[in-house]
């Protein structure tokens, strides 16, 4: 499955998602459900799962919908790569 990015986080805790990322974020225990500002939330509270930087609003960053890891920039660009998924998508 393919590492997402995200261009921009809402907060320094969840980013809203669309319907067609639920599944994954469910799967991770990272969606987030029933806040008055939407329906769908990513939680990203943690960090980076491979360096421990913390996501604040505003930052690009990237969810593993595999290993179920959120990523900062760096380490996301570097997981896709490694993955041969591109840099970008």
């Amino acid at each position: 499955m393919p590492v997402i990015h995200f261009e921009a986080a809402d907060s320094a805790e969840r980013t809203q998602i669309g319907e067609g990322i639920v599944k994954f974020a469910r799967q991770a225990d990272r969606l987030e459900t029933g806040r008055s500002e939407g329906k769908y939330f990513l939680n990203h509270e943690d960090g980076c799962a491979a360096g421990g930087e913390r996501i604040e609003a505003g930052d690009e960053f990237f969810f593993d919908t595999d290993a179920g890891d959120i990523l900062c920039g760096d380490h996301g660009r570097a997981r896709k790569e490694e993955r041969g998924d591109g840099a970008e998508e």
